[in-house]
């Protein structure tokens, strides 16, 4: 069906330009020779695997399985993340020149099937008008090479920040170390350790944080992987999910008011009502903690400025801390659905079965899981579900 010659015929056989299932069996059914169809299957297949092989590099797809730049069928183990991003933009280009081929051939195939001449096929392929060449990412169509680059950069470091939330006993993983666990930044040097044996952890870093700090259209410049962290994965994330995240970036301030005192990233599966409570009561306790020593030790030095940092920063923790007691506890006042109505919102559920306070069913959906946290001020970005 995907021919130059079946979209001719599917718009010759509607105005409106649904293709239908009636439309789509008033379509011409040639007879193909055992060859023919061989010959078509064998292309048609060839264009299935090279898509199905790159799109194992794909994170939403159910296929993933790591990241194109870690793809040893694809890169050299030992070359540096420049080395991977030129072999992969030149693998990319390759591959699509490869399946353009095969649809043309295919395309050649269908018009011998017909019984077509060229003369016909070229005031047809006219009619048509200039087509989109086939590509093998069309996520990336009409990208050039510097965003297809630090896209392939974003979605390393997509990976790994999922590996390292994923492999956390609570699936809470914090950016300060507190309670006795290493902070977020720490545990993605780990994993870069882990993920790149051949090759020094700091160059690793070194590299990735030049192609950051890249200025290229539609994606934010960075200086350092920590503010990528803090400042553009769970927008970014947030987007690869289409405003369904499975990672959440809990927060004391919005990403555009500046670095917040307190964060920590969470796993939407396993965020129940201990997890919210192990939250308030170990993580965020002991960062409020932390703080106030830290302001007692710059008062009795004399370090007024640092003092005046530290309360600030105790301030804005205790702040978060509220807006997530009221998540916690379902707080609502005002109009059912309003803007201070913090409830996991099930209408349709009967009354008995509607979760008082945080109690979340996975079942339900991210978007109304999401929402009393939304609305509550308590994630580093406000306008994650409409």
């Amino acid at each position: 069906m995907n021919t130059d010659l079946s979209e001719y015929l599917l718009r010759a056989l509607t105005s409106f330009g649904s293709y239908g299932a009636g439309v789509v069996a008033r379509l011409p059914v040639p007879h193909p020779t055992p060859q023919q169809r061989d010959r078509i299957g064998h292309l048609a297949k060839s264009i299935h695997d090279a898509k199905a092989s790159w799109d194992q590099g794909n994170e939403i797809s159910t296929h993933f399985t790591k990241p194109w730049i870690l793809r040893e069928d694809i890169i050299d183990p030992t070359s540096s993340i420049p080395e991977r991003l030129d072999r992969l933009v030149a693998f990319e280009a390759a591959e699509d020149a490869r399946i353009q081929k095969l649809y043309n051939e295919i395309n050649d195939e269908v018009y011998h099937l017909y019984g077509i001449p060229d003369t016909t096929r070229q005031a047809i392929e006219e009619g048509l008008g200039e087509r989109p060449s086939e590509i093998i990412w069309p996520q990336m169509e009409r990208k050039d090479i510097a965003q297809k680059r630090l896209e392939h950069v974003w979605r390393l470091l997509s990976y790994v920040v999922k590996r390292v939330v994923d492999a956390d006993e609570d699936g809470i993983v914090p950016f300060l170390a507190i309670s006795g666990e290493p902070g977020l930044i720490d545990r993605v040097h780990h994993e870069l350790e882990v993920l790149f044996p051949d090759r020094p952890v700091t160059q690793v870093e070194i590299e990735i944080k030049n192609e950051l700090k890249r200025k290229v259209k539609g994606y934010r410049r960075t200086e350092s992987l920590r503010e990528w962290l803090e400042d553009v994965f769970f927008d970014y994330h947030a987007s690869l999910f289409k405003n369904r995240p499975i990672l959440w970036h809990i927060a004391s301030k919005l990403a555009s008011k500046g670095s917040a005192a307190f964060g920590a990233l969470i796993h939407y599966h396993r965020f129940d009502k201990d997890r919210m409570a192990k939250l308030r009561g170990s993580y965020l306790r002991d960062a409020i903690s932390l703080f106030r020593r830290e302001a007692g030790l710059a008062a009795q030095e004399g370090r007024a400025d640092d003092r005046l940092e530290w309360q600030a920063r105790i301030e804005e923790a205790e702040a978060l801390d509220e807006r997530l007691r009221f998540v916690q506890e379902g707080h609502h006042e005002g109009p059912e659905g309003g803007d201070r109505d913090y409830r996991i919102l099930t209408p349709w559920k009967l009354p008995v079965e509607r979760p008082v306070g945080w109690a979340p069913d996975i079942d339900d959906g991210v978007k109304v899981n999401l929402e009393p946290l939304q609305k509550a001020g308590g994630l580093r970005k406000n306008d994650v579900v409409g």
